[in-house]
C-alpha cells in the first residue's frame, strides 16, 4: 500500500522528535569554558561547522554531503550511547553491533526512501572509503582533539593519554582528511605535550 503524504509527514515528524534525544547523550569532552561536558547533538553541529569552514583544505570534496554525514553519523548514540574514544578495553565488535541495531531502528522510523538515503550516508561515513567520508571521519576525530587542546588537555588527563597515543590514534584519519589540517593539529599537540613535560 502506497503511503499517503500525511503518513509520510507523520513518520518524518516522528523521526525528528526521536532524534531530539541526542541532546541528552553526554560525551566525554568538556565545553571550552569548563562548565560541563558537551552532548552529542552539540558535537554533531560543531563538526558540521568544521566541514563548512575547513572544506577549502580538502579540494574536491562536497561539503554539503560531508555535513549531511556528520549530522547523521552519531544519531545511533541515542540507543548505543557514547563510548569514550580513549577508553581502554573497548569491545569494538559489540559497539559496532549495537550501533548497527540503533541505525536500523532509528532510520527505520522514516519513510522507506528517506530511511535508505540517511542510512546510506551513515554507512558511507562508517566505511570511510570515499573522499567525502574520509574528510568527515577526519574532522570528526579532529574536533575532540581541539577541544582537549583548548581545555588544557581535557579528557586526555582523565585517561592518561600520551602524545604518542594522540598521534597514533588521531593522526591517520585527520591526515587522510587533509595533510594540511594534520600538520597544523600535530604541531599544536606537540606544543601541548612539550609544555607539560618538566624541564630536565
Amino acid at each position: 500500500m502506497t503511503p499517503t503524504p500525511a503518513d509520510t509527514l507523520t513518520r518524518r515528524l516522528a523521526f525528528l522528535g526521536e532524534i531530539e534525544k541526542l541532546k541528552a547523550v553526554t560525551r566525554q569532552n568538556r565545553l571550552v569554558d569548563g562548565s560541563r561536558n558537551e552532548n552529542t547533538a552539540e558535537h554533531s553541529w560543531h563538526v558540521a561547522m568544521f566541514a563548512l569552514v575547513l572544506a577549502p583544505h580538502a579540494p574536491g570534496i562536497d561539503p554539503v554531503r560531508v555535513m549531511q554525514m556528520l549530522l547523521v553519523h552519531d544519531i545511533v548514540e541515542i540507543d548505543a550511547g557514547d563510548v569514550p574514544f580513549h577508553q581502554p578495553g573497548k569491545d569494538l565488535s559489540a559497539i559496532a553491533a549495537a550501533e548497527d541495531a540503533a541505525a536500523a531502528r532509528l532510520f527505520g522510523l522514516l519513510p522507506e526512501e528517506d530511511a535508505a538515503r540517511l542510512r546510506a550516508l551513515w554507512d558511507e561515513f562508517e566505511a570511510a572509503e570515499t573522499p567525502d567520508a574520509r574528510f568527515a571521519k577526519g574532522i570528526d576525530r579532529m574536533q575532540p582533539v581541539l577541544l582537549n587542546l583548548m581545555t588544557g588537555g581535557g579528557t586526555w588527563h582523565d585517561f592518561a593519554v600520551t602524545e604518542a597515543q594522540v598521534m597514533e590514534r588521531c593522526g591517520p584519519p585527520i591526515r587522510g582528511a587533509s595533510p594540511d589540517l594534520w600538520d597544523a593539529v600535530a604541531a599544536l599537540v606537540r606544543d601541548h605535550f612539550a609544555a607539560r613535560t618538566p624541564a630536565a
